[in-house]
């Protein structure tokens, strides 16, 4: 029997976005057929989606505080419990619907992309015979399956837990309380692993045995790996492999061309890369076969003779039918992810009124990437967002810095024994206190100051969206963490019109004149590496000169490899794709830092 999540009729997943955006996203588009990914970060605010969803479906709720022995866990179990119910209530209900005009199983069948199973429908709808009809009728309600309810979980969210001053176990991290509410869960969905290779926590998936084959040789519970390079991809494929887990997706994100906190690469760019993962594809799956049924033999458990699906899919910036389709076929892909234009589709996520007026009006001056993220790393930011606004307010007031409501990045113990958040006022007022006492000139030290003050309470903020939409706080102060695709949409959407448009029935786009993602992609990139020379040239950032050079490389290859790629593009659209490549050649030749 094929495992569920080579089932799923449609092309597409929605991929994680901040921590309330997509929240509660199962509930709105799971019974059509459509996965998405909710995040594990916030346990407070799922927790109040939980109560939330309880009262508006008549469920009992007991609430979990914070006094419980595993609140975290136990509040990711409980709620991806009541979605796992809920989803499978609604499909219930939509296979039993009538197959006339507006009924939900009308609507799962027309929101499909061509295909088999849309063809099927189309056959019952002009079938004659009623017999026929109604055996065809059948057939397609019990091939109206849910999408998934899957989780994600950021490898480096792992802030350790005190109570009473005290540092808990382990296990009691963030990140791995995050894998046991999902492993201890009902759902038959994937956990999705993103931010880099924890060895910890991934050694911990092997202690739940949904994470294993069952006697069937099926996997009730998958390990998807988001990665930004194949030799990554290959690193942890085999961690994971070598304790009797199998990664059943690898999940390509754009380094610079995404949403939320972007990992860039040293200049490798998506193609190229994608390029290698579809080479490499069948040895890597024979590969990881052979050290994943050894190691099964080792935990006494029946050997799998042929490999479980191994999906690969890519997603970042993709911004029209044309470029999804590319994907799919040239590189022989799986799937797609589209996250930022979804923010404009209200019944599929949580974007309070204000902010999707701000989101359409957005320009490229609006969307940056920012040092927003106490978490460290980059992250697309809008500027003009409550949580924004509310952060230069303090600054302008003489008090920088957040109040750190849930605690959730507290990582910095540069001044305290406990960590705490470097977004928090106490971090922010002893940092820049400690500025004083360090040797920077006068160039250094605005950048250094900035890049104190610039950081934002995140993991409360990104749930302010969901909390407004609704009506669980009003007063909520919502950041959004879109990507650079946004600008391309300008007005909002319905789950219809947005399927329509990634499946080419119609088209959402502002404007024509919009470069190719791969295009897209290489000027972030450029624009990546002008700052980090500028730094560099500062001496605010350590880097060794080879560094730059084999980033500058890596990034005139990609630009080799896209000039033969173009051949492949379809008139207009080669000519503009070869003009943005020169442009941008031109742009990368002389980026290497000025020597000291």
């Amino acid at each position: 029997m094929a495992d569920p999540i080579s089932r799923y009729p449609h092309s597409f997943h929605i991929p994680v976005m901040g921590t309330g955006f997509a929240i509660d996203t199962p509930l709105r588009v799971a019974r059509y057929g459509i996965s998405s990914v909710l995040s594990s970060v916030d346990d407070l605010l799922i927790e109040q989606m939980r109560k939330y969803h309880c009262l508006h479906e008549n469920e009992p709720y007991e609430e979990i505080d914070s006094s419980d022995d595993d609140p975290r866990a136990r509040r990711i179990t409980e709620y991806l419990n009541l979605l796992d119910r809920l989803v499978r209530r609604q499909s219930e209900a939509l296979q039993a619907s009538p197959f006339e005009p507006g009924s939900e199983i009308t609507r799962y069948y027309d929101l499909l992309p061509e295909g088999t199973l849309k063809q099927t429908y189309r056959t019952m709808q002009s079938c004659d015979d009623p017999s026929r009809k109604a055996a065809l009728q059948q057939q397609l309600r019990h091939s109206a399956i849910a999408g998934g309810i899957d989780i994600n979980i950021m490898s480096k969210g792992a802030r350790e837990l005190y109570r009473d001053g005290k540092k808990m176990p382990a296990e009691f991290n963030d990140a791995m309380a995050a894998l046991r509410g999902f492993g201890n869960s009902t759902v038959s969905s994937s956990l999705i692993l993103s931010a880099g290779m924890n060895p910890r926590l991934y050694g911990y998936a092997a202690q739940f045995d949904d994470f294993f084959p069952d006697d069937e040789g099926r996997l009730k519970k998958k390990i998807v790996l988001k990665v930004s390079d194949y030799r990554s991809a290959v690193i942890q494929g085999k961690f994971f492999a070598k304790r009797g887990l199998w990664v059943s997706e690898y999940r390509i994100e754009s380094g610079l061309n995404c949403g939320g906190h972007a990992f860039a690469t040293k200049g490798l760019l998506l193609g190229p890369i994608l390029e290698q993962f579809k080479e490499n594809r069948d040895s890597l799956v024979k590969e990881l076969h052979a050290l994943y049924i050894k190691a099964l033999a080792g935990h006494d458990r029946c050997p799998i003779e042929m490999p479980h699906e191994m999906r690969i899919t890519v997603q970042g910036g993709i911004g029209t039918a044309e470029e999804d389709r590319f994907l799919l076929e040239h590189y022989e892909l799986d799937a797609t992810g589209w996250a930022t234009p979804f923010l404009l589709v209200p019944e599929a996520t949580n974007v309070d009124d204000e902010h999707l007026e701000k989101l359409m009006e957005a320009g490229d001056d609006d969307v940056y990437l920012s040092d927003s993220s106490p978490f460290g790393m980059p992250f697309w930011n809008l500027r003009n967002s409550a949580s924004e606004n509310a952060r230069r307010e303090r600054i302008a007031s003489g008090k920088p810095g957040s109040p750190c409501r849930k605690g959730h990045v507290r990582f910095s113990s540069e001044f305290t024994e406990i960590p705490i958040c470097t977004g928090s006022r106490d971090y922010q007022r002893r940092k820049l206190e400690h500025l004083a006492e360090e040797n920077l000139n006068e160039e250094q030290f605005p950048r250094v100051h900035e890049h104190v003050i610039v950081k934002s309470c995140i993991c409360n903020d990104l749930a302010g969206g969901a909390l407004i939409k609704l009506g669980i706080d009003a007063g909520a102060a919502p950041a959004v963490c879109c990507g650079p695709n946004i600008v391309n949409f300008s007005k909002l959407a319905t789950l219809e019109e947005m399927l329509g448009h990634i499946y080419g029935r119609i088209s959402l786009l502002a404007s024509s004149d919009r470069p190719h993602m791969f295009i897209r992609e290489l000027a972030l990139y450029v624009d990546y590496l002008r700052d980090e020379i500028s730094w560099f040239a500062s001496g605010l950032l350590p880097r060794p000169p080879e560094y730059f050079t084999e980033f500058r490389e890596n990034l005139l290859k990609g630009i080799d490899y896209y000039r033969q790629l173009a051949e492949k593009l379809a008139g207009q659209s080669r000519t503009q794709f070869l003009e943005g490549l020169e442009a941008i050649r031109e742009a990368v030749e002389p980026l290497l830092p000025t020597p000291a």
